[in-house]
C-alpha cells in the first residue's frame, strides 16, 4: 500500500480525493494548509505528495522549494488552477515531478499517480537461474519453490488465482487442501520481494480466492536475458 500525503485546503475537494484514493487502496494523510503540509512531509514517510499550489500559510511552490533544499526527493504532483505555462515551468524547475491542472478528471489523476509511483520504485528483477531477486541495491536468495510460485502467477499476471489451482499446479492433486503450506511460502517470498511485506504491492492477497501478481511489477530473467513477457517460462 503506497502512502500519499495530500496537501489541499479546499475541504470539499480534499474529502473527495481522500475517499477516492483510499478506495484505490492508497493510505492517505491529509494536511489542510502549507505549514502543516510541510511539517508532515518532513516528518512522515511518504511515497508521493499531492500538493495544491494555492495554499494558506505556505504555497505549494514554497513547500516544494523547502523540501528539495532539505534533500527530500519524494515524488511531487502539483495540483494547480493556474493554466499558464510559466507557472507549470516554474513548478517543474523547483523539482515537481508532474502537475495536474484543475478541474481534472479522477481518471487522469489516478493514472498520473500510478505512473509516478511505478517510475520511482526500483525495478524488481528475479534471476531464475541464480535463484536470486534484486531490487535496486538489495538482493536476496529465493528457493526453487518460490521461483515456481512466481512463474505460475506471472503466466496469469493480473488475474486472481485460486489457492487450490496453485496447489494443484505446484504440488499435485494430493496437496489441494494444504492451503497453509502455500500461505507460508507466500509469506516468506513477500519478505524478499516486497518493500514492506505487511503492505504488499507486488504479490497481493485476493480475499476468499488466493493471490494476484500486479501487472508489470516484476521482470523474470534467465540465462538468455530478461523475458519480454513475465509469463514466458
Amino acid at each position: 500500500m503506497s502512502r500519499i500525503l495530500l496537501i489541499e485546503d479546499d475541504a470539499g475537494m480534499a474529502r473527495g480525493l481522500v475517499y477516492n484514493l483510499e478506495a484505490e487502496g492508497y493510505d492517505v494523510v491529509l494536511a489542510s494548509d502549507g505549514e502543516q503540509g510541510l511539517r508532515q512531509a518532513r516528518s512522515g514517510s511518504f511515497d508521493l505528495l499531492l500538493v495544491d499550489v494555492m495554499l494558506p500559510k505556505r504555497s505549494g511552490f514554497e513547500i516544494l522549494k523547502k523540501l528539495r533544499a532539505d534533500g527530500i526527493e519524494t515524488p511531487v504532483i502539483l495540483l494547480t488552477a493556474r493554466a499558464a505555462e510559466v507557472d507549470k515551468i516554474a513548478g517543474l524547475k523547483l523539482g515537481a515531478d508532474d502537475y495536474v491542472t484543475k478541474p481534472f478528471s479522477l481518471g487522469e489523476l489516478l493514472a498520473r499517480i500510478g505512473a509516478r509511483l511505478r517510475h520511482s520504485e526500483p525495478e524488481l528483477v528475479v534471476d531464475l537461474d541464480a535463484l536470486r531477486v534484486h531490487r535496486g541495491t538489495r538482493s536476496a536468495r529465493i528457493t526453487p519453490t518460490e521461483v515456481e510460485i512466481l512463474r505460475y502467477l506471472a503466466r496469469r499476471e493480473g488475474d486472481a488465482v485460486a489457492r487450490a489451482d496453485m496447489l494443484k499446479e505446484l504440488w499435485g492433486v494430493g496437496h489441494v487442501g494444504e492451503t497453509r503450506t502455500l500461505d507460508n511460502h507466500v509469506a516468506r517470498l513477500r519478505r524478499k520481494i516486497e518493500a514492506d511485506p505487511s503492505h504488499p504491492t507486488v504479490l497481493l492477497t485476493v480475499p476468499g480466492v488466493g493471490y494476484r501478481l500486479v501487472p508489470g511489477s516484476i521482470t523474470l530473467q534467465d540465462r538468455d536475458g530478461a523475458t519480454g513477457n513475465p509469463g514466458v517460462s
